[in-house]
C-alpha cells in the first residue's frame, strides 16, 4: 500500500523512546560515557550556582565591612572549591571525548556491518540506499552534531539545565513569585519558532539526501584513478564540472532557504528575549532603588536572572536538539531494523556440498519494484545433477536476473527454487550461499592480497598451495611469477604503494581462481570471459571441462560459439525460456538461436563481405 506523505514524514520513533534506546545502547557499549556524564550533572549545576554566588559574596563582605581574613577566607574557600570542580569539569569532558569517539566508530561499524549482511535485493533498492546513507550520517560529527551519541548527552544536559532552572527559580522567587512564570512562559515562542523550522527540514530531508549522494558520487567518479583515461581522451572534464555546478546550485539553493527559515526563527528568539529580559532588569533596578534589595542581592538576583533566561533558553535548545537528533536518529534504527530476509533454516546445507545437486524452479517469476510487468514470467526448469547448462539471449532477456534469483540474492515474486527438493527458504541464507560458486559479469576486487582475495579468508589462514593452483588453473600463472610478492601481493595501489594493477581480464582470471576455490557444488559462470582475448577465451574453454567436473553448471554468454560444450542450452527471450536443446539441435530447429549464432559465425567466415562497406 502506498505511504501517504503524512505517514512518510511521521518519525519512525518517539524522542523518548529514542532517548531510551539511546541510554540502554551506551550502558551496554560505553558505561564509562554514561557514568561520565551522568556525574557531570549535579557538578555543573553546582558550579553554576557558584558562579553566580562568588560576586555576591564578595559584595556582602565588602559592604557589611567584614573583616579582611574573614572575607579572604570565605572568598577563597569559595573559589577553591570552583577551581577544583572546574578542573574535575575538564578531566570529565576529556574523558567523555575519548569514551564518544569510541562509542561513535562501534555504531558505524555496525552500519557497516549491516550494509554486508541486509538482503542484496532491499540493498539495490534506492531508497534504501539513501536511508543507509542517512543513517551513516546518524553516526558522523557533522557541525558538532553527532545523533547516536548526542540524544542521551542532550538528555542529560536538559535535565541539568531543569534543576538548574528549579534552583535559580527558587532564588529569583524571593523578588518576585511572578517572576518565575513570567521569564518562563516567553521563550515558549521561541520553542515554537524552532519546532517548526525542524519539521520542515525533515520534512524535505530526502532531497537534501538526494543532491548530496549525487553530489558525492560525482566526486567520487571524477577522483577515480579506473576512469582517469576515459576522463582525459574524451574530454569529459567539463562534464563534471557542469553537472557538478549543476548540483551545487541545487545544493546551494536548499541551504539558501534553510539559513533563511532559521533567521527568522532567530529573530523572533531575540525580539522575545528583549522584551522578557528588559522587563526583569527594570524591575530589580526599581526595588534597588526604592531600598527593597540591598547592593549584594541586586548582584545576586541580576546574576540569577540572567543565569535563568538562558537555563530557560538551553532548556528549549536542548528539547529541540533532542527532537532534531532524535529525527536523523529514526534514520540510522529504521535501517538497522531492516528485516534481514534468511531463510527458516530448516535444511542443513552440509550434505549438499559433497555432491552435484539437481536444481530445480517451478512456475518462477520476478518482477523488480515498480516495474509494469515481470522480467521473469513463470520459468519452470529442472537442471540435473552434473548438468552443463548454457543460458543465452540478448540484452535484457533476463539471464542475470535468473543468476541472481538462483544465488539466492534476490527473492521470486511467484515460484519456487528447490536444490535436491529442498526449498531455498528452507536454508540460512549464508548456508544457501556456499553452495554456489559465482563469477558475475561486472567483477569487483578490494584491497587484499592476492591469496586473501581468492581464499575469501582476511582473518583466517588460507590454503596456500590451493590458492596458488587455482590462480593458475584460471590462466595467471605467468603473471603471478612476475609479481615479487607472489601470492602476497596486494592489489589497491591508492592503499599500498607496493600493489599491483590488474586489467579486466585478470580481474575476470582471478574471480575464476576465487570461484575455484571455494569449489562449491553449483558453479555459475555470468559473462567470465567477456573482458579476456580470444586465446585467453579459449583457454577458459578448455579447462571448463575440468572445473564444471562433479558439479552442476550454469553458463552465461553472449558468445554462442562457447555454449557448444554445454550439455543444453537454454534461450531466453522476453524473460521465458523460449528455445530448449543442445547446439545441434537448436540450429535444426531454426529458430532465434539460430539466427544469433548465424549472424555471429558469419564475421569468422571465409569470404564474407560487410554489407556497409563495398565489395
Amino acid at each position: 500500500m502506498k505511504k501517504t506523505k503524512k505517514t512518510k514524514n511521521k518519525p519512525y520513533r518517539s524522542a523518548l523512546d529514542n532517548a531510551l534506546w539511546s541510554f540502554r545502547e551506551l550502558l551496554k557499549d560505553a558505561p564509562w560515557f554514561f557514568l561520565l556524564m551522568v556525574l557531570g550533572v549535579p557538578l555543573n549545576v553546582a558550579l553554576a550556582y557558584m558562579d553566580i554566588s562568588l560576586p555576591a559574596l564578595v559584595v556582602a563582605d565588602v559592604t557589611g565591612h567584614a573583616p579582611l581574613d574573614q572575607a579572604a577566607f570565605r572568598a577563597g574557600m569559595l573559589i577553591f572549591a570552583m577551581l577544583a570542580g572546574h578542573i574535575l569539569q575538564t578531566f570529565f569532558n576529556h574523558l567523555s571525548e575519548i569514551c564518544m569517539a569510541k562509542y561513535r566508530h562501534r555504531k558505524g561499524q555496525e552500519i557497516s556491518r549491516k550494509s554486508l549482511t541486509l538482503f542484496y535485493q532491499d540493498y539495490e533498492r534506492k531508497e534504501i540506499r539513501d536511508l543507509s546513507h542517512r543513517a551513516a550520517r546518524a553516526t558522523e560529527m557533522w557541525d558538532g552534531v553527532q545523533p547516536v551519541s548526542d540524544v542521551p548527552r542532550r538528555s542529560l544536559s536538559l535535565a541539568e539545565n531543569v534543576l538548574c532552572y528549579l534552583l535559580f527559580g527558587s532564588v529569583i522567587s524571593f523578588v518576585s513569585p511572578l517572576l518565575v512564570p513570567i521569564l518562563t512562559v516567553a521563550p515558549a515562542v521561541n520553542w515554537f519558532c524552532a519546532r517548526a523550522y525542524r519539521n520542515w527540514e525533515y520534512s524535505h530531508r530526502e532531497r537534501q539526501t538526494d543532491i548530496d549522494r549525487k553530489l558525492w558520487y560525482l566526486q567520487e567518479k571524477a577522483s577515480d584513478f579506473a576512469a582517469a583515461k576515459d576522463i582525459r581522451i574524451y574530454g569529459l572534464a567539463g562534464w563534471f564540472r557542469q553537472i557538478f555546478r549543476d548540483f551545487s546550485g541545487q545544493r546551494l539553493a536548499w541551504e539558501k532557504q534553510m539559513i533563511l527559515r532559521r533567521f527568522l526563527s532567530r529573530i523572533a528568539d531575540l525580539f522575545v528575549i528583549f522584551l522578557r529580559d528588559g522587563a526583569a532588569y527594570l524591575l530589580l533596578i526599581k526595588m534597588t532603588l526604592e531600598g527593597s534589595i540591598t547592593v549584594d542581592r541586586f548582584l545576586l538576583y541580576f546574576s540569577a536572572i540572567s543565569m535563568f533566561a538562558s537555563f530557560i533558553g538551553n532548556i528549549m535548545n536542548e528539547w529541540n536538539g533532542i527532537r532534531s537528533t532524535s529525527l536523523d536518529l529514526c534514520d540510522f534504527r529504521r535501517y538497522m531494523d531492516l528485516p534481514e530476509q534468511d531463510g527458516t533454516g530448516e535444511a542443513d546445507a552440509e550434505p549438499l556440498l559433497k555432491t552435484a545437486p539437481e536444481i530445480t524452479l517451478e512456475h518462477v517469476s520476478f518482477r523488480y519494484d515498480g516495474a509494469e510487468k515481470d522480467t521473469l514470467h513463470d520459468i519452470s526448469l529442472t537442471i540435473k545433477p552434473g548438468e552443463k547448462v548454457a543460458l543465452v539471449g540478448l540484452n535484457g532477456a533476463g539471464k542475470t536476473t535468473l543468476v541472481k534469483l538462483l544465488c539466492g540474492l534476490y527473492l521470486p515474486t511467484e515460484g519456487n527454487i528447490k536444490i535436491n527438493g529442498i526449498s531455498s527458504h528452507s536454508f540460512y541464507r549464508k548456508d544457501y550461499y556456499r553452495l554456489f560458486a559465482p563469477v558475475f559479469q561486472d567483477v569487483q576486487a578490494g584491497f587484499f592480497t592476492l591469496a586473501e582475495t581468492v581464499s575469501g579468508q582476511i582473518l583466517g589462514t588460507p590454503d596456500l598451495d590451493l590458492a596458488e593452483r587455482c590462480i593458475r588453473q584460471a590462466g595467471l600463472g605467468e603473471k603471478l611469477d612476475a609479481l615479487p610478492q607472489g601470492i602476497h601481493t596486494r592489489l589497491d595501489k591508492q592503499l599500498y604503494a607496493d600493489a599491483t594493477e590488474l586489467s579486466g581480464g585478470e580481474l575476470q582470471k582471478l574471480m575464476l581462481a576465487r570461484a575455484l576455490y571455494k569449489n562449491a557444488p553449483i558453479l555459475v559462470l555470468d559473462e567470465p570471459t567477456a573482458a579476456l582475448d580470444p586465446i585467453a577465451e579459449n583457454h577458459i574453454y578448455i579447462q571448463y571441462q575440468d572445473m564444471a567436473r562433479n558439479k552442476t553448471s550454469l553458463f552465461i554468454s553472449h558468445r554462442l560459439a562457447s555454449t557448444q560444450f554445454c550439455d543444453r542450452i537454454l534461450y531466453l527471450k522476453d524473460g521465458r525460456i523460449t528455445e530448449e536443446g543442445t547446439h545441434r539441435e537448436l540450429m535444426a530447429f531454426g529458430g532465434s538461436y539460430a539466427e544469433l549464432y548465424e549472424l555471429q559465425s558469419c564475421w569468422y567466415k571465409p569470404g564474407y563481405t560487410n554489407p556497409g562497406t563495398d565489395a
